[in-house]
């Protein structure tokens, strides 16, 4: 079996970042061997590609290329053309030169205003029965446009040929909630409001918004993070057993998740969420500009880059449980876990002060676990004192943009989301996009290097 990739959008930032070092370090892995292709408007030769090739490898991979990425740059093919135009895109299925049966992976490393037109442009083209197209989030601009452009893909392929992406379900940690939650008996019975106090999912971040500004202005936190990469989160946290591990059981479970999410009315907004923006500040040593002055930023737009969002699943079993999403742009520390608050104990035995709260911690990069549990003191045998039970778990290989990779040339989509997660996720965040708009939430400031909005 050889497969082939099609990279729509194989010279921006995202391919160089991640989609080729990813290619990298799985190319020699798939049986027969990998064929890329690049497709852009950029005047380059299949040379010059290649080069683009090695270089991004080099840069974005920590140990530098392995000498395997030369069979990648070896075979790697470039088309020049409009990626919207089907005559470009039959080129670039050609240039794969992989048989109609073999996996064919056509990437769409695109912004998303283009996602539409290259799918509509697909369907006159005479596509291989190998094809897996895959999609970048953000998956459409809101409701309409998710709706639509999972129509628009339906029309063209059957639902388990399309990959909507989010390298966060490839992370070790996201995987391990599945193991830690129904392979351990003495964990999942706690699962639930009666044990349960509070969920946090929290993907805060110190770096800037400067080299992404321009696109980051037309989609803000709440878009870029809340609406897919936090919401998938949500859905591992609280899916109900699945019967299997079976992509059609893993997509109903979460889906049912999303479903069961109240829609937030303007009140909720109002009384469950913030938004803020970064000032100018100094975040580890480094000055930062504010975000109004970025390259690309209009500040009329009030584009938040802090996003908070409390959510409610009304379902038996998280009842009355807050689950709180937040993602920060340029805050005093890296912060990516998920925390899942248990409540007091019933009654206090011990005298003192009330013990401790257990918590258990999934630290999303690196990736870490642990649990704090309150234990006797070593002094005074009838006091408390807590102690936290950590582990660092094993780093993944190959990294999560391989692991995707992997997962679309066999045609395994449970690293990706549904349909109806894709168009969940909107109907539960344009209300609060809506709401905002309207001011009423105030666009809170916060310096840059802080902790957030006050």
């Amino acid at each position: 079996m050889t497969a082939g990739v099609v990279v729509l959008g194989a010279t921006g930032d995202l391919t160089a970042r991640y989609l080729l070092p990813g290619l990298a370090h799985v190319a020699q892995t798939v049986p027969g061997g990998l064929r890329l292709v690049g497709v852009a408007n950029d005047d380059l030769d299949t040379a010059g590609f290649r080069a683009h090739v090695h270089g991004a490898v080099a840069r974005y991979t920590p140990d530098g290329p392995d000498p395997e990425v030369a069979a990648l740059v070896d075979a790697a093919a470039w088309v020049r053309g409009d990626v919207t135009d089907p005559a470009t895109l039959a080129a670039g299925i050609a240039a794969a030169g992989v048989d109609d049966t073999d996996p064919l992976v056509l990437y769409l490393a695109l912004p998303h205003g283009l996602f539409r037109p290259v799918v509509e442009a697909l369907a006159q083209v005479d596509l291989p029965s190998g094809l897996r197209v895959v999609v970048e989030k953000p998956f459409g601009s809101d409701l309409a446009g998710a709706t639509a452009l999972n129509a628009a893909l339906g029309r063209l392929l059957p639902e388990d040929g399309v990959f909507r992406v989010d390298h966060f379900l490839a992370k070790q940690t996201v995987l391990n909630l599945l193991g830690l939650r129904f392979a351990n008996r003495v964990l999942e019975p706690l699962w639930s409001s009666a044990h349960i106090e509070s969920v946090d999912i929290v993907f805060d971040e110190t770096v800037d918004a400067q080299s992404r500004a321009a696109y980051y202005d037309r989609s803000g936190a709440l878009r870029d993070m809340v609406q897919n990469h936090l919401l998938q989160l949500l859905t591992y946290v609280a899916m109900e057993p699945p019967t299997s591990t079976s992509p059609a059981d893993l997509a109903a479970r979460k889906a049912d998740v999303l479903r069961a999410v109240r829609t937030p009315d303007r009140d909720h907004v109002a009384r469950w969420t913030r938004r803020g923006r970064y000032t100018a500040g100094t975040v580890a040593g480094r000055a930062v500009d504010a975000y109004t002055d970025a390259p690309g930023v209009d500040p009329a737009r009030g584009t938040e880059t802090y996003a908070e969002v409390t959510l409610h699943v009304d379902t038996w079993r998280w009842g009355g449980v807050p689950f709180r999403l937040r993602t920060g742009k340029a805050l005093a520390a890296d912060r990516r876990e998920i925390v899942v608050r248990f409540r007091e104990v019933p009654h206090r035995v011990f005298a003192g002060e009330a013990p401790a709260r257990n918590e258990l911690r999934l630290q999303l990069d690196p990736d870490r676990m642990s649990l704090d549990l309150n234990v006797n003191g070593i002094g005074d045998p009838f006091a408390l004192e807590t102690v936290t039970l950590d582990t660092e778990l094993a780093r993944q290989d190959p990294t999560p943009y391989g692991q995707l990779l992997l997962a679309v040339i066999d045609g395994d989509t449970r690293l990706s989301a549904h349909a109806a997660e894709a168009e969940e996720g909107w109907r539960i965040v344009e209300p609060v996009l809506a709401a905002w708009a309207d001011d009423v939430v105030p666009l809170e400031e916060y310096a840059a290097g802080s902790d957030g909005p006050a």
